[in-house]
C-alpha cells in the first residue's frame, strides 16, 4: 500500500496562509469532530470500535465507552506496547474492552483484524484519522475497498482528509531544510478520489465538511481563510 501508513512526527510549516490550518493549528478543533463521530456511533448503539494507524491514540481511555464496547487499535507494534506501557506507568487503564492489533496496513490487516476477535457481522465504527496523505491514491481505494467488505449494515465510517497542496507551496516546504520538508516527502500529494463520493457512490450516505467551516461551525475563528483539510462521515445503511 505504498509507504509505510503510519503517522508523522514531521509537520508542515504554517508559514503559506493556504495550509496555516493544516496542523497542528487546528489539531484540537479536528480532534472534537472525531470524538463527537465516536460518542454519536455509541449513542447509535455501535459497540465495535476500529482505529486504523492508531498511532498514540488514546480514545480507549479517554472517552466514556459504554458497557460492551471493544476497540481494535492497528499499527505496528512497537507503538502500540509503547502507548501501552506509558499510560500504565501513569495508572491509566482504558475503559473500553482495547485490542491491540499489531500489523503494517501494507500487510493483509484484515486477516490480523479478524484474528483478534474483530466481527465483521456486527456494525463498526471505523476512524481513519491522520492516514491518507501517508497512502497513494491506489492505497487508500484499497483501505477502502477493505473497510466496506469488513463492514455490515449499520456501519459508520470517519475519516479526515486532505486536499493536495498547492505544487509551488509543496515546492517551497521540501526546500525549506526543517520539519515542513521532512513532512511533504512523507505524503502523497498526488490528486485522489474524494472520500464522501467514493463512498456514496457505493451505496452509502455521507457529509463532507471543510476544517474552517467545522470550526466556524463552533463559534471559532480559524486561523486562516481557508483550508485544505476536510472531515468526512459516511454510514452504511
Amino acid at each position: 500500500m505504498g509507504r509505510p501508513a503510519r503517522r508523522s512526527s514531521a509537520r508542515p510549516s504554517t508559514a503559506d496562509p493556504r495550509i496555516r490550518n493544516s496542523v497542528p493549528a487546528a489539531s484540537g478543533r479536528r480532534t472534537r469532530y472525531f470524538d463527537d463521530y465516536l460518542h454519536a456511533a455509541a449513542a447509535a448503539g455501535i459497540r465495535q470500535v476500529v482505529i486504523l494507524a492508531a498511532g498514540l491514540d488514546a480514545r480507549a481511555y479517554r472517552l466514556p465507552w459504554p458497557d460492551g464496547t471493544v476497540v481494535y487499535e492497528l499499527d505496528r507494534a512497537q507503538v502500540l506496547a509503547f502507548k501501552r506501557e506509558t499510560l500504565a506507568q501513569a495508572g491509566r487503564q482504558p475503559i473500553a474492552e482495547r485490542h491491540e492489533v499489531p500489523v503494517d496496513l501494507r500487510g493483509d490487516w484484515p486477516k490480523a483484524l479478524r484474528d483478534s476477535g474483530f466481527d465483521p457481522a456486527l456494525p463498526t465504527a471505523w476512524l481513519v484519522e491522520g492516514l491518507l496523505i501517508y497512502l497513494s491514491p491506489a492505497a487508500q481505494d484499497q483501505l477502502f475497498d477493505a473497510v466496506v467488505s469488513l463492514s455490515a449494515p449499520g456501519s459508520w465510517v470517519a475519516i479526515e482528509q486532505m486536499d493536495p497542496l498547492p505544487a509551488e507551496a509543496a515546492a517551497a516546504m521540501a526546500e525549506q531544510g526543517d520539519a515542513g520538508s521532512d513532512w511533504v516527502r512523507l505524503i502523497y500529494n498526488d490528486p485522489r478520489g474524494e472520500a464522501t463520493e467514493w463512498f456514496t457512490d457505493r451505496g452509502w450516505t455521507g457529509e463532507r465538511v471543510y476544517l474552517n467551516d467545522y470550526i466556524r461551525d463552533l463559534g471559532h475563528t480559524p486561523a486562516a481563510e481557508h483550508s485544505l483539510i476536510s472531515l468526512v462521515t459516511v454510514m452504511w445503511p
